[in-house]
């Protein structure tokens, strides 16, 4: 399972291909479900019976989805009857790989750093260069092995 990491990683990356330009859409102030509601011209009545819901019910609906109690089994019902689709993702920030290569990196600086010290204090430090070289060589070993504590380590 641990090879496979960097192929799913690759398999998801190329699913959310298109999907980076999402992180900038800023949600309406009056939220999606209202938003849409109005811009169709559709009352809350409407949706209620649309969804098999009460009146009532779909203004509760708007007032969870601005303070983000709404499940996302009622956001799809009210995608659906507002002829929407709901589309649920979590768009990363980075690629995927180079946000663990980053956290690889930060587990093998502070192994890096705790070596070092011990080196310092046994006269035996290592130049910039050769440091470089056994940083980069812990990284892509952490990368290759994943191991179980990968995301143990935040600073």
């Amino acid at each position: 399972m641990k090879k496979n990491r960097h192929l799913i990683r690759e398999q998801i990356e190329k699913q959310l291909g298109k999907t980076q330009c999402l992180i900038n859409i800023q949600v309406p102030h009056k939220g999606w479900i209202r938003s849409i509601k109005e811009a169709l011209g559709m009352n809350g009545r409407q949706l209620a019976e649309r969804m098999g819901v009460t009146k009532q019910w779909v203004s509760v609906l708007d007032k969870q989805e601005l303070d983000g109690s709404i499940t996302i089994n009622t956001m799809k019902k009210s995608a659906e009857a507002l002829n929407c689709a709901f589309v649920y993702c979590l768009v990363p920030q980075a690629d995927l790989e180079d946000i663990v290569r980053d956290q690889a990196k930060k587990i093998a600086l502070n192994r890096l750093q705790r070596a070092s010290h011990t080196m310092s204090l046994e006269d035996q430090e290592l130049d910039r260069k050769e440091n470089n070289a056994i940083m980069n060589n812990m990284v892509e070993r952490i990368m290759n092995e994943q191991p179980a504590d990968l995301w143990d380590y935040h600073d």
